[in-house]
Parts: structure tokens; sequence; C-alpha cells
């Protein structure tokens, strides 16, 4: 991912319509599929000043696909009045100097480390493709499968539940995934037992069985499954470009007593 930084100077009689421009200009970014997040600040020290912060998920993908694309011209008529105002746009990269400070609220950790790290999710695609070869709905599906397959898939699923992102950065990331799914008219009854086996795994090599953590775990292979199911039918228009999703424990995070 990628964060642009875009610092205006907007003079007073200004204020209030590059503010309602930005409101609706962020209605675009919602929608698009390259932008990951954003925000728009006003310093307080020089009121004048803005910074608008927009992450990406690549600089390709924001100056190819968003500018290039059809939500793009929209975006800038919108903005356009206040490019005038722009002093700096640049994008910059993340750095290893990161962290929270003393007034920071407690975090949970992410479902990645409750889980165990890279480890378990290894052992646990290891123990779920053991189980998928000996099933006869499933086992046709994955007859030709390359051997580094579950590792490929833990790598995925790490990245999902808020580990290392190694699948987007040596895999191709959503693109590459969305590719594996694309007409193979995957069934309702394959789903579920893709599901059912995962959840067999889990139990085998002892993920977390809290009501907590599996319950956001389960939430994601339901969630996944369904879009995998719906971008495998032979008229599916799935969305081609988007990042790996980012998976955290939803309305039930865990009880850490």
């Amino acid at each position: 991912m990628v964060i642009e930084y875009i610092r205006y100077r907007v003079p007073p009689e200004r204020v209030g319509g590059f503010e309602a421009a930005y409101e609706r200009a962020a209605e675009i970014l919602r929608t698009a599929p390259q932008c990951v997040d954003y925000e728009l600040s006003r310093c307080q020290d020089d009121p004048a000043c803005y910074v608008l912060r927009i992450r990406w998920t690549s600089t390709d993908d924001h100056l190819r696909e968003f500018r290039g694309g059809p939500l793009f011209p929209k975006f800038l008529a919108e903005i356009r009045p206040y490019v005038e105002d722009i002093e700096e746009m640049r994008h910059y990269s993340g750095t290893a100097v990161v962290g929270s400070g003393g007034a920071a609220p407690s975090v949970p950790p992410s479902l990645y480390e409750w889980a165990g790290g890279s480890d378990a999710f290894e052992k646990l695609c290891d123990a779920f493709y053991r189980l998928v070869r000996a099933d006869e709905l499933l086992a046709p599906m994955f007859a030709r499968m390359d051997p580094e397959h579950p590792r490929y898939v833990a790598l995925w699923l790490a990245e999902v539940f808020g580990g290392p992102t190694a699948y987007t950065e040596g895999r191709g990331g959503y693109r590459h995934m969305l590719g594996k799914h694309l007409g193979r008219a995957i069934s309702e009854a394959q789903r579920r037992r893709w599901v059912n086996l995962m959840m067999d795994a889990a139990d085998e090599v002892g993920l977390p069985d809290d009501p907590e953590f599996r319950a956001a775990f389960a939430s994601y292979l339901e969630w996944g499954t369904r879009l995998a199911l719906q971008n495998s039918q032979p008229d599916a228009d799935p969305v081609r470009e988007a990042p790996v999703p980012r998976w955290g424990w939803g309305v039930a995070p865990p009880y850490q007593g």
C-alpha cells in the first residue's frame, strides 16, 4: 500500500465550499476498490492549511486504475475548483518506525496473533488439504493441485487475519486469488463441504476454540467461500482489483480477564 498526501492552502472565503466538496468527493472514494481509507485534516495553528491523506492499494492502482477509470472524472469534478490551492501532492511509503503511545487505547491482538501466527495457519492448511484429498466431493477439484498450494493458502489466510502481507507481495494479492476461482463453477454443496472441512481441520490442529475467535474465523470462511462461489460462475463479472481483505474481531473481541 501507499499513502498519498495532498496539502492545501485554502483562502478563508473558500473553506466552507472546500469541505463540502470533499464530503461529496468522499462518496466516490468510498466506492473505489483502489482506495483503502482517507482522512481530511485541518491545521489548528494555521486554519487555511489542510492535509488530505488517502491510502491506496498501490501507486499504480491510484495513477492507472483509479485515474484511468470511470470514477475519477466524477471525483475531479467535485474538487476541481480547489486544485489551484494544492501546495504539495506526493506518494509516501511507510517505514519501520511505527507504534502506539501511552495514551493509545488497549488494542486486542489480531486474529493472526491469537491463532498462533504463520505456523498455525500452515498446520491448518496441511491438515485441511489432507482431508480434502480424501473427500469424494472436493478431491476431484484439487486432483491437479500444486504441491505448494497448502502453503499459498496459509499465506492468504495469515494476511487476511492480520498477519504479514506475504501473499500480496509474493503471489499477486486479490487478483491472483480471484483468478484461481474464475470459471470453476463451484457448487453450493462444494462450498459447504469446504467450510466444514476447514472447521474440522481447525479442531484437529488445535486452533483457539474460544467463541470469539471461532465466530470471527467462521464469519470469514462464510464470506470468502460465498464470494468465491459467486465469482466462479460462468456468467460472473467480479471486481478485478481489490486489496486482500483484512478480517477483525467484529462485535466480539477476545475476552482478556
